[in-house]
């Protein structure tokens, strides 16, 4: 098939210094393009570098305002433009947009709308949904594990970092958590505050497994892909989009804090390699854009955006 020109649009700078989901997502669809043979001019703020794309400095405030004139945006040769950001109304060119959070209550989903996961796409009444996806080379494998648990992530209720100190309260398990504020622990409970780069990848590498005790319904839960690249295991609740991702061979999913404890009892009999194996199969940056392609191509040869590919253990699931 012809190579299309891409253009990505991100109101953030690129690549990201923290932690930032989204914008790793976005820097692995421009990496995942370019890779399969697709021209990407990647618009975003003052100070992004991705050597991948061609890149278009814009202020994020004159991205995101809704008067802007995103159409102008567009090279004259590009084919289709895919924005991170919510656009509220239809364009004159080819766009697609990729909704990475929840909607408020009550929200609309914005136009020509791709979400992130099965669950987080039924919830909205569609069924357009690309998996999240990363490159594998920016974590360390290891088989080697330490003698922690880890949390990442952010420190709010719905995250349910308190379920994973409980667990090491009552268990006396070690765990590190990473992420947010600060507050006061255990003394076999390590606060180590925002990680990312080397350190980030060094503490998912070494982890006994990581506590992903979602208490909302993730749209997707990035960590858990992170962690798996890793060669560690995941312990989840059935929330959102956690059952598409963790397997059985993987991980554990769990309802309630005492299912999790037991089940952390035995999370490090998952197989390191099979962690690995299961999210460069499914959850890379390459499976990834290969789905973005086929939605990019649906829509400028259809009019319209194909249903989304679930993962293949929920493809006979109701």
């Amino acid at each position: 098939m012809t190579p299309l020109h891409v253009t990505v649009a991100s109101h953030y700078r690129l690549p990201v210094a923290g932690y930032g989901g989204t914008e790793r997502v976005v820097v692995a669809l421009v990496r995942g393009l370019a890779a399969l043979g697709h021209r990407v001019t990647l618009v975003a703020a003052p100070g992004t570098r991705v050597p991948e794309a061609t890149v278009v400095e814009i202020p994020p405030a004159r991205l995101t305002d809704p008067a802007a004139d995103l159409d102008g945006l567009l090279p004259r040769d590009a084919d289709i433009l895919h924005c991170h950001f919510p656009v509220r109304r239809l364009l004159q060119r080819p766009f697609v947009q990729t909704l990475h959070g929840n909607l408020r209550a009550g929200g609309t989903v914005p136009p020509h709308n791709i979400f992130v996961s099965r669950d987080h796409a039924r919830r909205y009444g569609s069924n357009v949904f690309v998996y999240n996806g990363l490159d594998p080379a920016d974590y360390v494998f290891r088989t080697e594990k330490g003698d922690y648990d880890l949390f990442l992530g952010r420190l709010h209720s719905v995250k349910g970092y308190r379920w994973a100190v409980a667990g090491a309260t009552r268990s006396g398990r070690r765990l590190v958590v990473a992420g947010g504020w600060r507050p006061s622990f255990r003394r076999n409970i390590r606060y180590v505050g925002r990680v990312s780069g080397p350190e980030k990848a060094e503490l998912l590498a070494g982890a006994r497994c990581l506590w992903m005790p979602a208490l909302w319904d993730e749209p997707f839960g990035l960590t858990t892909i992170e962690a798996l690249l890793s060669g560690t295991p995941v312990l989840g609740t059935r929330r959102g989009a956690l059952p598409e991702v963790i397997t059985p061979y993987v991980g554990a999913l769990c309802d309630t804090l005492d299912e999790m404890m037991a089940a952390a009892a035995t999370i490090h009999t998952r197989d390191p390699h099979a962690c690995r194996a299961h999210a460069e199969r499914h959850f890379s940056h390459l499976v990834m854009t290969q789905e973005y392609v086929r939605m990019y191509r649906g829509l400028l040869e259809a009019g319209r955006l194909p249903p989304g590919q679930p993962a293949p253990h929920l493809a006979t699931a109701g």
